[in-house]
């Protein structure tokens, strides 16, 4: 896959560049950013400077969760804060909305060469995840040139995605989602082997393109998470009050019929009174959880089983927890392999991490940086894995 990418740049200066990033992070009360949750502004910061240095005019656009219109809670000028402190630079946030006139273009009128400013979430305006038509052009007549760095959203056909890059002639891929292509292409292009996959998260429908594709390139597929106990179900034992929706069950069973010889399950599981730190915990054996048990996290035997697995590979793939690991209690599975994982990367094995709630996992093992490719995209990384054509990569490539 070869794109178009900030090598291919050269004239930056006195131009004016729309910037889609991802920083749909967690803010906290007063509008604070925990260090810990602050991952995808810091992994934007090498596009953004390499856009200053070279005197662009940088206008970063970016979406922050799910909000029905206008929500100050999910106001991006707290994390405009932030990155004005992690850049240790000015950062002019707009706070105009694109459909009032030209309030944008007057709030915009004072940026210079080598300036940044950072939109107002632009999921505040329904057109955005509709792809409207002249709502990316209306996106796109405040610049001149397109960069795309936001790979967790490259799988959303939204008009600050996909849309938007139509109306440029000039449109690059940034620094991360060059890193990101690269890292994850390694995955589906003679990956070394043994190539073993760590799949863990709520549900298999969610992940169940990807699965399937793992399932062809991988020699194992290790499960864990919510998931795991969709395939408990569909070989008939019972999984307490941890509830397994049908569908759930009828996917986790096909996918044991066809590739049941690459798929390994816990055999053994922590199970829980309640879903709080107040729980009695025993670890039990994965056909003998309770009717009042809740499965939380993969016992301590399986825990090794998988340890002993991602050891001896020469590729690991890390996508979902191995249970609810926001609650301490729980988190033993989730955090011991991530640790597993990232201490056998960088030359003993190719380790790729990726998923939101996969990455704040990592980041409670202390050892992310030694993790070869951290994928900032959850679904983005699913999606690229399952073979799909991402909707906000296709107008990039050369």
């Amino acid at each position: 896959m070869k794109l178009q990418t900030l090598r291919q740049f050269r004239k930056m200066k006195g131009r004016t560049v729309l910037l889609r990033v991802d920083f749909n992070v967690a803010v906290g009360k007063g509008g604070k950013i925990a260090p810990e949750a602050d991952v995808r502004l810091r992994e934007a910061i090498p596009t953004i400077e390499r856009l200053l240095e070279g005197g662009a005019r940088v206008i970063a656009v970016s979406h922050l969760g799910r909000p029905k219109g206008w929500d100050a809670k999910l106001s991006l000028k707290p994390v405009a804060k932030h990155l004005e402190g992690l850049m240790g630079r000015p950062v002019t946030f707009v706070g105009e909305s694109l459909t009032r006139g030209k309030a944008v273009e007057r709030a915009l009128a004072g940026l210079g060469d080598g300036q940044l400013a950072v939109l107002e979430n632009i999921r505040f305006y329904p057109a955005e995840e509709k792809n409207d038509p002249k709502f990316a052009k209306r996106l796109a007549g405040l610049a001149d040139v397109f960069v795309n760095d936001a790979f967790g959203t490259c799988h959303r056909a939204h008009a600050s995605t996909a849309g938007v890059a139509r109306s440029f002639r000039e449109r690059y891929a940034g620094l991360l989602v060059e890193r990101e292509v690269a890292g994850l292409n390694r995955l589906l292009v003679r990956p070394k082997r043994p190539f073993v996959v760590l799949m863990g998260g709520a549900k298999v429908s969610d992940k169940l393109p990807a699965l399937k594709m793992m399932l062809k390139t991988a020699d194992r597929v290790m499960v864990g998470g919510g998931m795991a106990n969709a395939f408990l179900a569909a070989k008939g034992w019972n999984t307490g009050k941890s509830r397994v929706a049908g569908e759930e069950i009828r996917f986790a069973k096909g996918l044991l019929k066809n590739s049941g010889k690459k798929i390994l399950l816990p055999v053994d599981i922590l199970a829980a009174s309640s879903l709080s730190e107040r729980a009695k915990v025993r670890v039990v054996p994965a056909d003998r959880i309770g009717k009042g048990d809740y499965a939380v996290d993969i016992g301590v035997a399986t825990v090794l089983e998988y340890a002993r697995l991602i050891r001896k590979a020469k590729t690991v793939v890390w996508n979902g927890p191995m249970g609810i690991f926001e609650i301490r209690k729980f988190s033993h599975g989730t955090v011991s392999l991530g640790r597993m994982v990232a201490a056998h990367s960088r030359g003993r094995a190719f380790g790729v991490v990726g998923g939101g709630e996969t990455i704040t996992a990592l980041e409670m093992t202390g050892m992310a940086e030694w993790v070869d490719h951290v994928s900032t995209g959850g679904g983005a990384m699913l999606d690229f894995l399952s073979g799909k054509p991402l909707p906000g990569i296709r107008p990039l490539m050369r």
